[in-house]
């Protein structure tokens, strides 16, 4: 399925994930949104339930082993060109996940991994995606805690 200039929406996940009231954060290696930030997630695979994309994008990105995922937002993330054309169309699925392991790592998609405080997340150069997520549901996000 094509990304760029898509003939139909583009169905991804987010997973956010919560310790010690600090969100984790990735910067983003690829297009759309190369460099900002963002949370974790990537693409439903043909075959794939939501539930196991966010849990395998987490293990791709983060080295982070994930389970539990709980629904928190849709988002649609819509750019247009100078022409009109719509550049892309993803309707992103946003979970909250629970941590069961794993050492965290950059990987696969992300350029970079940091923890970052609820009061410094706008700070940050995010997705404009993310940024409405966030400011959404931030009070909800502060109630979370995926630690073991």
């Amino acid at each position: 399925m094509k990304r760029l200039y898509p003939n139909q929406p583009v169905v991804g996940v987010g997973a956010v994930i919560i310790c010690s009231g600090k969100i984790l954060l990735e910067k983003r290696k690829g297009e759309p949104g190369r460099g900002k930030w963002s949370i974790p997630g990537g693409l439903v695979e043909l075959g794939e339930s939501v539930e196991q994309t966010v849990i395998r994008e987490v293990k791709e990105e983060t080295n982070l082993e994930v389970e539990k995922p709980e629904l928190i937002d849709v988002v649609d993330n819509i750019s247009v060109d100078g022409n009109g054309e719509i550049t892309y169309h993803f309707v992103i699925v946003d979970y909250f996940v629970k941590l069961r392991g794993g050492t965290l790592k950059a990987a696969d998609d992300a350029a970079e991994l940091r923890w970052v405080a609820f009061d410094d997340v706008e700070n940050y150069d995010l997705t404009k995606s993310f940024r409405e997520f966030f400011q959404r549901n931030r009070q909800k996000l502060e109630k979370f805690n995926s630690c073991l």
